[in-house]
């Protein structure tokens, strides 16, 4: 990599209630950055902090003028402090960076050659043990399962290119999830691995079994955006017609019950209440058919819509 693309980066170190170990954090990405000659700069982002881990950051830094610190008045989250620091930066490549050291600041050079083979995204593969293994594992295959991206962690230390995030919407808590959103919009992505070392101090932010679900319905929302956001008509338009398909079957066994039957010579099968409950769940789901077909093929006027907004911010970019 030439010295140029060593000082066209960002490392983004979105922080939260870090502190105590923002001092060795300062120190070590300073080390690395002289032991490397790395020319490019390092935001922290303080997502609200509540002990003082911003003016930590400052002070340590002690005139290092590739630190920068931004605040964000209340804890949005690690994406919203991702988008933030993304913003403030003009480099076209960055790399997230999580404050607690438990990557090491020396993995930086390998994620920016590697970008440099012509990546957009590096992800780390986390090695070594860790105390939420188990459900990393079982997290990450089943969104490899899901979404079909080519790595194996969507959840550690990441290095793209700043163009990525382009046009891409990231709601709260979704950083895990733009790896897969960037790579179904063509991204290429790779992979490397990275040592995980203990947590020195603090506490994680990302524990008990809240996060789990939490994660798993991000994880179901995002699948749901990328199957069916292009095609709409293939959700709501197959869901309407089976509930008018399904109300045509119940009003044809309730027309052969209520008439053809006894004709036959049969005993007429009448239900307690008669056929006005078949009647109206005939009704109920015809009208739901017909209400969810239309609301598909509205949705797909909104698709076209917004793919062609998004081919004329193409164009002009």
């Amino acid at each position: 990599m030439g010295a140029s693309a060593r000082s066209d980066f960002t490392v983004i170190v979105p922080a939260f209630n870090e502190a105590a170990v923002v001092p060795d954090l300062v120190r070590e990405l300073k080390a690395s950055f002289e032991r490397h000659q790395l020319a490019g700069d390092v935001i922290l982002v303080d997502d609200g902090s509540t002990d003082g881990t911003g003016d930590v950051a400052e002070r340590e830094a002690n005139g290092w003028t590739r630190l920068r610190v931004l605040r964000h008045p209340s804890n949005l989250g690690k994406t919203e402090a991702m988008v933030t620091a993304a913003e403030h930066t003009s480099h076209s490549c960055v790399v997230l960076f999580d404050a607690d050291l438990q990557h090491s600041p020396e993995d930086i050079p390998r994620f920016l050659d590697k970008l440099d083979e012509g990546w957009d995204i590096v992800t780390g593969r986390k090695v070594g043990s860790y105390d939420k293994r188990r459900v990393s594992t079982f997290y990450n295959r089943l969104s490899r399962r899901i979404f079909d991206v080519p790595v194996s962690d969507l959840n550690s230390m990441k290095a793209f290119r700043k163009s990525v995030l382009d046009g891409l919407l990231l709601r709260h808590d979704w950083h895990r999830f733009f790896v897969v959103l960037a790579h179904a919009r063509g991204a290429r992505v790779a992979e490397i691995d990275v040592e995980l070392h203990p947590r020195r101090a603090g506490k994680s932010k990302y524990t008990g079994p809240l996060r789990i679900l939490v994660g798993t319905m991000d994880l179901i929302s995002v699948w749901f955006l990328l199957l069916f956001s292009r095609k709409p008509l293939l959700l709501f338009g197959g869901t309407g017609l089976g509930l008018a398909a399904l109300g045509v079957l119940i009003g044809t066994v309730s027309f052969y019950l209520r008439f053809v039957h006894p004709m036959l010579g049969f005993a007429p099968y009448i239900p307690p209440m008669g056929y006005r409950p078949l009647l109206y769940l005939v009704m109920l789901l015809e009208t739901l058919g017909f209400l969810l077909v239309g609301f598909g093929l509205v949705s797909e006027q909104v698709a076209q819509v917004r793919d062609e907004l998004e081919a004329i911010r193409k164009q002009r970019a």
